[in-house]
């Protein structure tokens, strides 16, 4: 009995301390993540944490900000340059369109995706897309997963079933940012929203906005992603990643947040002015960070005095001014400079006096021995 009583007395705080450590494990105490973890959280998602942070742009802070603008574009896909966001159109050799890409990963609860607004976008939980009412709203037919629950649904989509050839826009959130620290104009996408396009019933055509995806959530999988850009050379140089932060695309605004949030074609009803309003808000992005440096007088001066020398050129019949055009005189007389260089430099060359040899006086050769003689050490006999 005393043996009982002594096992109980040790093995009772034993497993006092390992219910406190497990409520303490529990309460959210930061817990370091072994490399089971890490495995399966990169199969649950594809792309680790530490993926995900490298491609993750922080926002700067407003602080630090001298001019901000939010900037919709439309990407149409029948252009040349935007052609690499739709093909290939089936799914070929493990490379697929941007829109399969895309839907696969919200269909399979990879990256979260948010209702389109119009203007208004808010990327948070509260307007996070419900897959399976997206899906029956524009519809896309779909089989319900193994394992499918009604608080973890899955989905099933068939290669036939994708419209990816409807998806003929999308439209991208632009974010135009000067930042005063670096004194650079810094342009990053925020988000991308696929467009489908479908007849309508009165007739003519329609767009349907589906959702809009966060761009940093998108980047890891779109850098896996290789396209060639033209047909004059099929080498995969480029990813899609790469295709977005280098402005490769080829897109229009059609919006900029303003206060009553309108879009372009309602503020210029006109197609001329509308056309003119685009430049005009593009040509003033670009320019901004130029804009706010002030040249000297002297560079003033000089860029006007060239300024007015290329609009005598242009007068003149110059197709190409500001080209420097060598005549005949010119390139004789470069001719001779150059000869003359050439024979300066031939009589320098003669003038320069040989170095002379150094005198061997005849006294140092006769007494050449006697010299000998007195070095010679004396020897202790």
């Amino acid at each position: 009995m005393n043996i009982y009583r002594k096992i109980l007395a040790f093995s009772l705080p034993a497993v006092m301390a390992l219910a406190t450590l497990a409520q303490v494990e529990s309460s959210g105490v930061v817990r370091r993540k072994s490399d089971k973890d890490r495995k399966t959280e990169k199969n649950a998602t594809g792309v680790t944490d530490r993926m995900q942070d490298f491609y993750t742009v922080k926002t700067p802070h407003e602080a630090d900000l001298a001019y901000k603008r939010d900037i919709y574009r439309q990407l149409d896909l029948s252009k040349d340059a935007n052609s690499p966001l739709y093909y290939p159109e089936d799914a070929v050799d493990g490379k697929q369109n941007l829109f399969r890409l895309i839907l696969g990963l919200v269909v399979d609860g990879k990256i979260p995706a948010y209702e389109y607004l119009d203007g208004r976008e808010v990327f948070t939980d509260q307007y996070k897309v419900k897959v399976g009412e997206m899906l029956d709203r524009f519809g896309v037919y779909y089989q319900q997963g193994r394992g499918s629950t009604e608080r973890n649904p899955k989905y099933v989509i068939e290669e036939a079933d994708v419209p990816s050839s409807q998806v003929m826009n999308y439209y991208i959130l632009e974010k135009w940012e000067f930042d005063r620290r670096t004194n650079r104009m810094n342009t990053r996408v925020e988000a991308i929203c696929p467009v489908l396009n479908r007849y309508a019933d009165y007739g003519g055509e329609a767009r349907y906005p589906m959702f809009w995806v966060k761009f940093d959530a998108l980047r890891p999988y779109l850098a896996q992603q290789y396209v060639f850009l033209s047909d004059d050379n099929n080498l995969e140089q480029y990813s899609l990643d790469d295709y977005f932060n280098l402005g490769m695309y080829d897109g229009e605004i059609y919006k900029t947040r303003n206060l009553k949030n309108l879009s372009m074609a309602q503020m210029y009803p006109d197609e001329d002015l509308l056309k003119q309003a685009q430049d005009s808000i593009d040509n003033r992005l670009r320019s901004y960070g130029k804009n706010l440096y002030v040249p000297t007088r002297e560079e003033y001066l000089a860029q006007k005095e060239r300024e007015e020398e290329i609009a005598k050129a242009i007068a003149a019949g110059d197709t190409i001014p500001g080209r420097t055009v060598v005549s005949d005189a010119d390139s004789a007389t470069e001719k001779k400079s150059v000869r003359s260089r050439r024979a300066s430099s031939s009589t320098k060359k003669k003038s320069v006096p040989k170095a002379k040899k150094p005198k061997v006086s005849s006294s140092s050769s006769s007494n050449g021995n006697a010299s000998a003689a007195k070095s010679v050490r004396r020897r202790k006999r």
